[in-house]
Formats: structure tokens, sequence, C-alpha cells
């Protein structure tokens, strides 16, 4: 069970992380990118930034490249905001939770509807 300072850095990283992307990556281009979860190392040098990126293909795609790029530049940009004893090592991974929860939805709802149809004939 992760203590309550993990459970601290792990929020005080998402929200600025998401605030950092928010500002330098336009939604033109990389589509609209957000921070879904945030996983900190035990001892707090290292973190893994998982993102979902909403967006077409090329957005998509534009987008993880460009948080590949820059993936330095946003770990400067947290240690000039965080402060913190060790600004972590930063890693982008991209989760679709967004577009799989979209996905389920949709399906729900197909089949409350042939449900309906079933009792309607």
């Amino acid at each position: 069970m992760p203590s309550l300072r993990h459970e601290r850095v792990r929020e005080l990283l998402k929200r600025t992380v998401g605030d950092i992307l928010r500002r330098e990556l336009s939604t033109e281009e990389c589509g609209l990118v957000s921070v879904n979860d945030v996983g900190v190392a035990n001892d707090l040098h290292s973190a893994a930034i998982f993102v979902s990126v909403l967006g077409s293909e090329s957005q998509q795609y534009a987008a993880r490249k460009r948080l590949e790029r820059d993936r330095s530049h946003f770990q400067y940009m947290l240690g000039r905001e965080v402060v913190l004893k060790y600004t972590p090592r930063i890693r982008f991974e991209l989760n679709d939770a967004i577009a799989e929860g979209d996905r389920v939805i949709s399906l729900l709802e197909e089949l409350e509807k042939e449900n309906e149809e079933d009792k309607n004939p």
C-alpha cells in the first residue's frame, strides 16, 4: 500500500504535468492530451506518466512523437514548478482508457437499444 507521501507526490505530479502539457501542446497539432495517472517509484527518482490522446490518428501520432522528443524539456519544466528533493525522471506511456471507456459505453447503449426493441416488437 502506497504511503501518504507517495499519494501526495503522485497527485502533485499528475496535476502539474497536466498543466504543463495543456500549455505546451496545441490541440490542433496533438489533439487533447490528458494525464490519467502517475506511477512513482519507491525512491521517488522516476515516474511513469500515463496519458490519453483524443483526436485523429495523425494527432495521436504527433502527440506521441512530441512527448518522446520533448520529454527532457517537460521534465525541466516540472523541476521548476515542483519543489522536491529530486525531480523524478519521467517517461510517458500512452493509455487508451478514455477511448476504451467510450467503446464500452457505446456497446452498453447498443445492448440497451436491442433489449428495448425485443420488448416492443
